[in-house]
């Protein structure tokens, strides 16, 4: 458990933050039935990579449509610290179709919300089974309990915490009539019971170009600390983003913490305009960040960008090492580094590093 567990035991329920202490990570491969079947090898690759790095670090769970493929390409990766399951997807994004942990009562818990496709525009029955699974095939610590949420629609993608009781979200998002269609307040009402959130800060501001998960939270602004959050700023007056990134700058100076503080904001630029094959511009950000432990995974986009937001970075978490990770892959289906990745937390391993 992370300090800010210990801090806050007085919340019956807390979501904890990213840079706290982890479990494991989850990534749901690709596979020749999902969307990637155009570019699977190259895609493979970029996951490849991401593995990788996450057990230089960490426990992996693996879910995969094909586990003997897949045990064959990460076969030169540390065995004991990669758990393998067979289960079928529909596609890759495990930050959408993963569980979400919380703590209730200082026991954690995995809660299992219904993914609808980013608002019904791609299909999702079979990554709504994913975690269920997963239990049923007793992947989980036996301390890590189930609870089926399923009557609420709520994508990891789409909100932020700070371990402390405030939930950093966006209003295109969570207020989509394709989703739950519920009022502000009886969506707050949600995340108070079912997150901890003592506070919800909500951005009415800021998009990228050819995202279709409605600006996720993931791809704008990301807590970095208690009092720090990063986000994307464009400084291009040309650039079709400008105008509502910089409202969205002016809404993050407006927030305060549960104690009445200003957050310290840090600066990411706007990632170079990066296009599909028929000339249409892809959501490309840097704020697609993996903090883990003992390092943050940044996607990167062959842009000399790339070493100004190491470099950014590395400021904001300077015990941890960055790490570049070329997604160039990944945004050619619209998403990136943190998107296809899944965080856990429990006081015990997925598996004991012997």
């Amino acid at each position: 458990m992370g300090n800010s567990e210990m801090q806050n035991s007085k919340l019956k329920v807390r979501m904890p933050a990213e840079w706290e202490i982890q479990s494991f990570i989850q990534l749901t491969y690709p596979h020749a039935e999902t969307d990637w079947a155009y570019m699977l090898d190259e895609v493979l690759s970029c996951f490849d990579s991401i593995a990788q790095e996450i057990v230089k670090h960490q426990n992996l769970l693996v879910v995969c449509a094909e586990e003997q493929q897949t045990r064959e390409r990460l076969k030169e990766l540390p065995q004991e610290r990669i758990t393998y399951v067979q289960i079928e997807s529909n596609d890759a994004w495990a930050r959408d179709h993963a569980g979400i942990t919380v703590f209730k009562k200082g026991e954690p818990m995995v809660l299992d919300f219904t993914f609808n496709g980013w608002g019904m525009k791609y299909a999702a029955n079979l990554d709504n089974q994913i975690t269920r699974k997963l239990f049923e095939k007793n992947v989980f610590p036996k301390n890590v309990k189930y609870k089926n949420r399923m009557n609420f629609i709520l994508e990891g993608g789409s909100i932020e915490s700070d371990g402390k009781g405030t939930i950093l979200t966006t209003s295109e998002c969570l207020l989509s009539e394709n989703r739950n269609n519920l009022s502000r307040e009886k969506i707050e009402k949600k995340l108070r019971k079912y997150l901890g959130a003592e506070q919800v800060l909500w951005l009415n501001h800021g998009y990228l170009v050819g995202d279709d998960t409605d600006s996720h939270i993931d791809t704008l602004a990301r807590f970095c600390s208690e009092d720090t959050i990063a986000y994307v700023k464009c400084e291009d007056k040309n650039d079709e983003h400008f105008d509502e990134l910089k409202k969205m700058e002016e809404e993050l100076k407006q927030f305060t913490d549960l104690e009445n503080k200003a957050y310290t904001l840090i600066p990411l630029p706007m990632a170079d305009p990066v296009f599909d094959k028929d000339g249409n511009r892809l959501p490309a950000t840097y704020a697609n960040f993996l903090i883990m432990n003992g390092a943050v995974l940044m996607p990167t986009y062959n842009s000399p960008k790339d070493e100004i937001v190491k470099q950014q970075l590395q400021k904001v978490f300077p015990e941890r090492e960055i790490v570049g990770i070329n997604c160039i892959a990944l945004i050619q289906q619209h998403g990136s580094l943190h998107c296809v990745t899944m965080q856990y937390y429990d006081s015990k391993s997925l598996k004991e590093n012997k």
